[in-house]
């Protein structure tokens, strides 16, 4: 006997954060439902404000997907607004401070003729509003898979030998660093091309949000979008 329904359950993150809850939110949808016609439920029960729905990427079981995607029975799905931004060492989400010296010295080595960091750090304010702190929360196992793929990519791309990425989540306050990128090559034209590219790249892809705090409010960060082979209108 075929099956008439399936079960799914979505979730969402950052600015979306509320409309699911936590936990998310278990959905019972037809049988051969497309990540479209998900959307388009949604979108029909004004869950989501439609501005951020159009710009929204899906995941489905911790990969994008685009909206024919057909869903089957448990699926897991997230939709992502875009993003404001391990098991190996040179991969890591971590809660607790950034150390640089720690990590350059776990990777370093002799045959690197250049080291290039990227230290991105909580500044004191954004267009004139005085910032607080900001709070950093991610989709965590995608954001590491994402973030595994990425240092694979620069490594064979540029052909450094090395990229750490470690990525502060919680609560920071001004001067601590959210994210440090750390290219080890021996050359430094690959170095500081690598570094760019990730960073650049991890900003649009790896899904992490954060929150700032102001004196007076508090804001979600609005991310950069998300790369056109990531993101499709389900229009």
């Amino acid at each position: 006997m075929s099956q008439s329904s399936i079960h799914v359950r979505v979730l969402s993150f950052g600015p979306l954060k509320s409309v699911f809850g936590e936990g998310g939110s278990v959905r019972e949808l037809p049988t051969g439902t497309t990540v479209r016609e998900l959307l388009q439920r949604l979108r029909a029960e004004s869950l989501i404000a439609e501005q951020m729905l159009c710009s929204a990427a899906v995941a489905v079981n911790q990969e994008y997907v685009k909206p024919p995607h057909v869903l089957a029975d448990g699926d897991e799905v997230a939709v992502l607004p875009p993003v404001s931004g391990g098991s190996d060492d040179a991969v890591k989400l971590t809660r607790e401070p950034i150390v640089i010296a720690e990590v350059v010295a776990a990777f370093a080595h002799s045959a690197d003729g250049a080291m290039v960091t990227f230290d991105g750090v909580v500044r004191n304010n954004t267009r004139g509003r005085q910032t607080l702190h900001l709070d950093y929360e991610a989709y965590e196992e995608m954001a590491v898979n994402e973030m595994r793929k990425l240092r694979a990519e620069a490594m064979a791309r540029f052909g450094v030998r090395e990229v750490a990425i470690v990525h502060r989540l919680g609560r920071l306050v001004i001067g601590e660093t959210s994210v440090l990128i750390v290219v080890f090559s021996a050359h430094r034209g690959p170095a500081f091309e690598a570094s760019r590219f990730v960073i650049d790249t991890l900003k649009k892809t790896v899904p992490i949000w954060k929150r700032e705090q102001f004196v007076d409010g508090a804001v979600w960060v609005d991310g950069e979008p998300f790369p056109e082979e990531i993101v499709e209108s389900a229009q």
